[in-house]
């Protein structure tokens, strides 16, 4: 009887090995509208608490790819090191860059961010290139990739730590522009500033976003997930997720 049980308990901590392998672990980050928390909280650990124009697109896709999947919000650093370390695991709304690209294969783009430079309700500039912004003080967000580029490229730039803060500072002319991407920035000026309007100056750059899986991801798994995801492109699906965020 000893023996039977222990023969039972084995073959039950093997099935569940099997079931938790077979699962793609996912995770994301606060990033309004792109993935955020329904309840406006840090973190979540259900799908059904995570939303955005990214996790749509994400929740889409697996639907059609019929995985079993969980999907958790934590903080960036987090989930690309679970994403990095671990097979069946992902993150996503994220982009291929020269550090990540070897750790993992890329589904997408998602969307794209879009490099912005906002003026503030009324204003009256305008900017046919980049290069037209020489001559006016921009806003900017203290380690940001976006300000860090113009930075590089010599551009006067006032960089803060509270990036919300910025749709303040250009109603009260502290600066002229803002640089910030082109959804999250009104997304997150009348968040934090109560801030509408803003005019939409210059678009100088955009960055795809991707579902990064692991590279060591169970083939079927990866193939699967392509396969629906351009099955969502080609339905018009994808685009109409993105144009009810306003994309």
């Amino acid at each position: 009887m000893k023996g039977k049980f222990g023969l039972t308990m084995a073959l039950m901590l093997t099935a569940g090995c099997t079931t938790a392998a077979e699962e793609l672990r996912i995770y994301t980050e606060q990033y309004p509208p792109y993935n955020m928390t329904t309840n406006g909280q840090p973190f979540a650990h259900s799908e059904a608490d995570i939303t955005g124009l990214c996790t749509d697109v994400v929740k889409a896709l697996l639907g059609k790819a019929e995985l079993d999947y969980s999907i958790k919000l934590r903080d960036l650093s987090y989930g690309l090191n679970r994403a990095e370390r671990h097979p069946d695991h992902a993150i996503y709304c994220v982009s291929k860059t020269e550090d990540r690209a070897p750790f993992f294969d890329w589904v997408g783009p998602l969307s794209s961010i879009e490099w912005t430079l906002f003026a503030k309700p009324g204003s009256s500039i305008e900017l046919n290139t980049l290069n037209d912004a020489h001559s006016y003080q921009i806003g900017g967000y203290k380690g940001d990739v976006m300000t860090n580029f113009l930075i590089d490229k010599g551009f006067d730039v006032s960089a803060i730590s509270n990036n919300g803060l910025n749709a303040r500072r250009l109603v009260q002319d502290q600066i002229d522009l803002w640089v910030a991407d082109g959804l999250a920035g009104p997304y997150l000026a009348a968040d934090a500033s109560d801030v509408t309007g803003l005019e939409r100056v210059l678009v100088f750059r955009e960055t795809p976003m991707y579902l990064a899986v692991h590279k060591d991801t169970a083939p079927e798994i990866l193939q699967a997930l392509n396969k629906s995801y351009q099955a969502l492109v080609e339905s018009g699906e994808k685009e109409t997720i993105s144009r009810s965020y306003g994309f």
